[in-house]
């Protein structure tokens, strides 16, 4: 019985893909996935377990966290329930981390790819553009547009896509140089391919696998500048945010440290989560790792 179990085990993971093969492989990347996973469910859960706006007064302030069951995680300083907070938090946070890194990649690919397919001037032009951005502290630029266009939603993930691009453009002007010239290319070249169709194609398909893997850490940086942006007050004032809650319980943390501790433990978990599942992407994804199996 056991022999069969361990045959059928064997013969479902081989039937999986080589990449999600890998991905299993790494303990780090599966525990950052199953986070993800949780913090997700939490999200797309909020309004079912707390569906009236976590914003509300509901209870005395500075209850400690564990001392009442109807708020398991305490309340802050004005009485709003930190577990509402959290989990409607998380969904803020996770949007605002895979717009601003969908913005990001979308900007940052299509830079990268115009430099090195055209090349010359073209290319000059675009990276003198991206070293532009780079010589601007990321955090000031994301503060400044944010004040500048107002505290919404909207506006933070233009922010943190504006900032974001630059290493995903440079790194797709690398892979792109290196399938440009290959004999297949040259090979649709010759047969009068259009361009638009040989990047889309043949060019992408093998550029897109490392900067999938970059754009899973630019959420995790996009989840800290909007964390820094609500910490410092700049935040949506209509949504929960972990770094707003930090933010309003900085001036309370000795005598209610748990209130800075609860939402900066979130933010800590869903970064490293992330990072941890960048690796395991990595490993699964770069083609110079591919042969481990």
């Amino acid at each position: 019985m056991s022999e069969d179990i361990t045959t059928y085990a064997g013969r479902t993971r081989r039937q999986l893909p080589r990449w999600l093969r890998q991905f299993l492989r790494h303990p780090g990347a599966v525990c950052g996935a199953l986070i993800v996973v949780v913090m997700v469910a939490m999200a797309l859960s909020a309004d079912y377990f707390y569906p009236k706006n976590p914003l509300r007064i509901v209870a005395m302030p500075e209850i400690w966290p564990f001392t009442d069951p109807r708020y398991p995680l305490g309340t802050d300083s004005l009485g709003r329930d930190i577990a509402a907070l959290i989990v409607h938090g998380a969904r803020a946070t996770l949007l605002i981390g895979l717009a601003a890194s969908l913005a990001a990649t979308l900007i940052g690919v299509s830079i990268g790819a115009a430099a090195a397919w055209f090349g010359g001037w073209v290319d000059e032009t675009l990276m003198r553009v991206a070293e532009l951005f780079q010589v601007i502290p990321n955090v000031v630029f994301v503060l400044t547009v944010v004040s500048v266009l107002g505290p919404h939603m909207v506006n933070i993930i233009i922010a943190v896509g504006l900032v974001s691009w630059q290493p995903i453009a440079r790194l797709t002007r690398a892979e792109f140089l290196s399938w440009r010239d290959r004999e297949f290319v040259q090979a649709c070249r010759a047969s009068g391919m259009a361009d638009y169709q040989i990047v889309i194609k043949e060019i992408m398909p093998n550029v897109l696998p490392p900067v999938i893997v970059l754009a899973s850490l630019v959420i995790a940086g996009a989840i800290l500048y909007e964390s820094v942006v609500s910490f410092l007050g700049l935040g949506d004032p209509n949504l929960a945010s972990w770094g707003r809650l930090v933010g309003e319980g900085r001036t309370l943390i000795r005598s209610s440290w748990y209130i800075c501790a609860v939402p900066g433990v979130a933010i800590m978990l869903a970064v490293l989560a992330l990072n941890l599942v960048g690796d395991g992407l990595n490993d699964a994804l770069n083609p110079k790792l591919r042969g481990r199996d």
